[in-house]
């Protein structure tokens, strides 16, 4: 148990350059505050004590601002950035070595019974404010934007961003990478993120100038065989404009 609490704080050393000293960690951080809860209620919920479970994860959600469902499973060396307004639901499933960052949501979207709220593989960061809604699982060394909302299955070391969320890059370095730690994200950004939909959105307006230009250009033509093209354009502005595409 102590090993473990150990590993708790080492954690958050290496994710937060905040943090100074141990006793600041013990003292001051809700989200090592909400793992020692956590861990407690999780071991009642499992052994049968489930009201009391119930009581201490109310307990240390006034405490410290942190949800966690007593029967949520969580992995080693998980660390809460921050904190406040983080919600994790009964059935989510956390891997090892994963962040999440204030305001995320591990939600379900139904009343059913059963898994209905997230599974996250090992390595996974979550950004502020981001929404994982129903079963769904996200990939092993995923990240998701801060703000973004997930309804889907989200691959192995993939980036989710938007709303709804849509795969941004898979299997690339970002630019908001620690130096410290490779591969690790903060707040789930990334500096050179491939955003088909931008990459899109960008391709259609080239397309649109390059249009554009030969318009102008077969407009100028007509114009130089006499064609009266007034009407279609500003005769000046064609001039200019049909030089340029000479």
């Amino acid at each position: 148990m102590f090993g473990r609490i150990r590993e708790e704080i080492r954690i958050v050393f290496d994710r937060d350059p905040a943090a100074r000293t141990t006793w600041e960690v013990v003292t001051c951080y809700p989200g090592f505050h909400a793992m020692l809860f956590h861990r407690l209620a999780n071991f009642l919920w499992r052994v049968g004590f489930r009201w009391f479970a119930r009581w201490l994860s109310a307990i240390g959600r006034w405490l410290t601002g942190i949800e966690i469902h007593p029967g949520a499973t969580i992995g080693r060396r998980f660390f809460i950035d921050h904190g406040m307004g983080v919600v994790i639901g009964e059935t989510s499933i956390i891997g090892d070595d994963c962040t999440l960052y204030h305001g995320v949501t591990l939600g379900g979207t139904t009343w059913d019974k059963g898994k209905r709220h997230p599974t996250l593989g090992d390595g996974v960061v979550i950004g502020a404010g981001a929404k994982v809604l129903g079963p769904v699982t996200i990939g092993a060394n995923a990240k998701i934007g801060s703000n973004a909302v997930v309804v889907r299955d989200v691959p192995n070391g993939a980036t989710a961003i938007g709303i709804p969320a849509r795969i941004a890059e898979a299997g690339e370095k970002t630019g908001h990478e620690s130096g410290a730690h490779p591969g690790f994200s903060l707040y789930g950004l990334g500096g050179d993120v491939n955003d088909p939909l931008v990459k899109a959105v960008h391709g259609v307006l080239k397309h649109s100038e390059y249009i554009d230009a030969r318009l102008q250009f077969i407009l100028a033509e007509l114009e130089k065989l006499g064609v009266d093209v007034s009407k279609y354009v500003d005769s000046q502005k064609l001039s200019g404009k049909g030089k340029s595409a000479q």
